[in-house]
Parts: C-alpha cells; structure tokens; sequence
C-alpha cells in the first residue's frame, strides 16, 4: 500500500509546486507519475550531440509575477533569453509575432476590420488584423496545428495572437523576466521536489486501490480519463517529433523557432536548440540539432499536449468539471486535469493558489511565506 495525508498524480510544474509548498508546511506528501521521468511535459535532457533539447517541444519561460519568480530562484539560477521567432512566409523569415510597421508596410494604416461581435478564431482575428497578415501568418498554421478549418475553433484561441510595436522582435517582450534555468527544467523540478518522496512508472488509475491519500489526492492527469471516459473523450493534439542532428553544420536557421505557415508544408515548426543555449555550453555542441514538428490527435494521454479549443470539447469538459466538484476529498487540476492550456508561469500560479487554499481547508500554517 502507498499512504501519505496528500498523494499527488504527476511530477510536472502543478504537482511538484503543490507538493513543495505543502511540504514546507510539514505535511506528509507522495508524488506518482506514470512517466518514467518527472517534470512532466517541460523535461529536457542533453543529447549526445551536446546539446540541451526539450523532449515536448520548446519551453520558453517568462513571468510578470514577483511571487513566481522569487519562489523558483530557490530551485534555480536563471540566464536572461528571450525568444525570438521567425515565420517562413516564400523564401523569407519574416518576425513573429509580427510589428505594427509591417501592417502598414503590407495593408497601410486603413484596413477593414471585422465587424461586429466575432463568433470563431478567423473572425476574432480579421477584428484585430488585417486578411493579408491572417491568411501570410496564422490560417495555415492554426489549420495544421488543430486539424480544422480556422472557423471551428473557438473565438477565445485567437487571445493568444499578438502584434508587436514597431522595431520590437521578440515573442514576449511585454513580461518583466524572460529566462531560461541555467541547468535546465528537469534539474529545476528535481530540486523543487527535493527529498518529497517519489515513485516513477506507477500508473495511479491502474493501482488506485493501492493506494490512499488520508487528506486528499491530487490528481493532474486528464479529467476524463479519471472518471472513466463516462460522458466521452476530450480531443486534445500533440506533436510528432522528428530529431534530425547535423553534425558538420553549425547554424541552419537564423533563431531557436521557425514555423512554416504555408499549408502544403506538413511541418508546423523546425526548433533549433542551440538558439536557446546558454553562451558557455553552446560553442560545446557538436554540428547542430533540430526538432521538426508535425501535428497529431493522439490517441493515448502520454502524447495529450493542447487541449482543443472548440465549443463541444469546452461543454463536453464543464460535465467532467461539475462532476469533479463533487469530490471532496479529491482535487482535480493543471493542464489536463483542468483541460486548459497553460503558459509555464501560469502554472505555477495556479499551483501556488491551490495550494494555499488547501492549507486553508486543512487549517494547516503557512511556515514559508512565498512573498
């Protein structure tokens, strides 16, 4: 049997920051995964070529919140990066997100706008940009990344589509830290989880019955599959990943991402990794390493990485939701317990407040103050 007062399914950035703060707090805590490594979807490890590659595909940290940051700087030194991104629009690289100068270089400063009140993505989109930048940039690539056309996607998807001011070049210049830990995301939540007991390759919903949690379990797993499917499967898509090293080339694209927006390209993006290289390791790789990406709908929860976003999966989940408030000896959460999609700061935000509002069920003293 596993006992702990609180059991927590998956050792990525939600579970191990619950799992953290509880047990600062001197409670009794277990994490399980059914991965046979931790730190869940933002794992990275060295290739033999040298270079540092993230498993799941690229994971640019950035954050706002003194809180988040100040809480990870224990587990971590950061190196300042941020991410810069080009999109192969003919035979250019072309600035992603785009600035407001090449708008007007390619739809002036008076374009129609959409009007009225949008009722999918394209139409979100075509309200905050001109057709000519939608059709160059982003219909191709949201089509291939969901597996849809642009107008059954939900308007919402589109809040994550930005434009830069004028001469500004990098994905997120708005957030007060762009970084990257100096040893890597799975060494930082190796030392957020610390001596937290830990047991790899369990499958929790497998050996449930072995299993008891005294004060609660907390689960980041997916929600349906939780509950046994009993209202149907959310669709989710992942990422099929083909490494290709190129051992006698030292730069093959001019930043860490490229995407390929043009629809007859398979590819959704190619990831170079020594971009993203701290300046002391990357002169170390040998030739260099790329990630190509082709989207999928997967099948099995190991490969569930974006949760769709369209209005039957949304109400479809809302079921799962108003079953999983039910329990209350159960605490359902992140990404795919949440089906939402979160930035890697969010994340840990998310946990933080979680955390805090179980100590307060619990009535159990804050004895590290995360200011």
């Amino acid at each position: 049997m596993i006992k702990a007062d609180f059991v927590i399914v998956g050792a990525g950035l939600t579970g191990s920051t619950i799992a953290r703060i509880l047990t600062d707090s001197g409670q009794d805590v277990i994490i399980l995964d059914r991965k046979d490594h931790l730190a869940g979807n933002v794992y990275d490890y060295r290739h033999e070529s040298g270079a540092m590659i993230h498993k799941y595909g690229p994971h640019y940290f950035r954050c706002g919140s003194d809180k988040i940051w100040n809480f990870l700087n224990r587990f971590t030194e950061f190196y300042n990066w941020s991410a810069t991104i080009r999109s192969k629009v003919g035979d250019e690289y072309l600035n992603w997100p785009v600035n407001q100068d090449y708008i007007e270089k390619i739809a002036g400063k008076d374009w129609e706008v959409f009007k009225g009140e949008p009722s999918n993505f394209e139409e979100a989109c075509l309200a905050k940009m001109p057709r000519q930048l939608y059709e160059l940039f982003i219909k191709g690539y949201t089509e291939k990344q969901w597996g849809v056309n642009a107008e059954d996607l939900d308007k919402e998807l589109a809040v994550r589509i930005t434009i830069n001011k004028s001469n500004v070049n990098t994905l997120t210049p708005n957030h007060k830290w762009n970084a990257l830990p100096r040893n890597g995301y799975t060494q930082m939540v190796k030392n957020v989880i610390g001596d937290i007991p830990l047991k790899l390759e369990f499958d929790y919903l497998q050996h449930k019955g072995s299993v008891v949690a005294n004060k609660m379990l907390i689960f980041t797993g997916p929600v349906d599959e939780f509950f046994g499917y009993k209202y149907g499967k959310l669709k989710y898509r992942g990422q099929n990943r083909r490494i290709e090293h190129l051992p006698d080339t030292e730069q093959h694209q001019p930043c860490i991402q490229v995407n390929y927006p043009n629809i007859e390209d398979p590819r959704i993006r190619t990831i170079e990794w020594k971009h993203l290289m701290h300046s002391d390791e990357k002169d170390k790789v040998k030739g260099t390493l790329l990630t190509h990406e082709t989207p999928f709908t997967p099948e099995t929860s190991a490969s569930f990485e974006y949760p769709f976003p369209d209005k039957k999966n949304k109400n479809l989940y809302e079921q799962y939701k108003s079953e999983a408030e039910k329990l209350d000896d159960v605490l359902i959460c992140g990404r795919l317990g949440e089906y939402r999609y979160y930035d890697m700061d969010q994340a840990i935000g998310r946990a933080m407040k979680l955390a805090s509002e179980i100590m307060e069920k619990f009535e159990i003293p804050a004895s590290v103050e995360y200011a």
